[in-house]
């Protein structure tokens, strides 16, 4: 009898936390602080990550190195930026949708401008890789019209937050210490 009562308070307590997730993803999405404290923790070690990246990239290309040396080097960190991009990415997916105005078009803008970030920089990557090292001014030359190309791809991709004005977010992303 025992065994009947533990498995059915078994089932009932599944059902009620099953009650409790689908009733708590119809209440919407996280509060504009929570959301923002998210979206900071997620790009905060990106932003690192990047400027770590961007600052091996330009001793590279200052380096007194072979070309072989210079794509192997060059591949691993636009390789490492564009992971670093995703990784970014999905933890504002995860993030989910701010409880706002407007949401789901805030967070689809931020998580479009982190995969264009990430595609931006493996197409550098594979520029990079697809070039040979037998001639080292044209891999050079190479090596700048990538990064070039990265530069503006990069630029372009941007998230312009003057159609994402949120008062609640604004005011959320001053104010969470994951923010600053």
């Amino acid at each position: 009898m025992r065994t009947c009562r533990a498995t059915a308070a078994g089932k009932l307590t599944v059902v009620l936390a099953t009650l409790l997730l689908v009733a708590a993803g119809c209440g919407g999405g996280p509060s504009p602080r929570a959301w923002a404290a998210s979206v900071c923790s997620a790009l905060a070690p990106w932003r690192s990550e990047i400027s770590r990246l961007t600052s091996s990239t330009d001793q590279q290309m200052t380096a007194q190195t072979t070309p072989a040396q210079a794509k192997e080097n060059l591949v691993r960190l636009f390789g490492g930026a564009e992971q670093a991009s995703e990784t970014a990415r999905r933890k504002v997916e995860e993030a989910g949708v701010p409880e706002t105005d407007r949401g789901e078009e805030i967070s689809a803008g931020f998580r479009d401008s982190l995969a264009k970030m990430r595609d931006a920089y493996g197409r550098a990557r594979d520029a990079i890789e697809g070039l040979g090292t037998g001639e080292a001014t044209a891999f050079y030359d190479g090596v700048r019209a990538a990064v070039d190309t990265l530069n503006k791809e990069y630029d372009a991709s941007a998230l312009d937050t003057s159609k994402l004005n949120s008062e609640e977010l604004k005011q959320a992303f001053d104010e969470v210490p994951e923010c600053h």
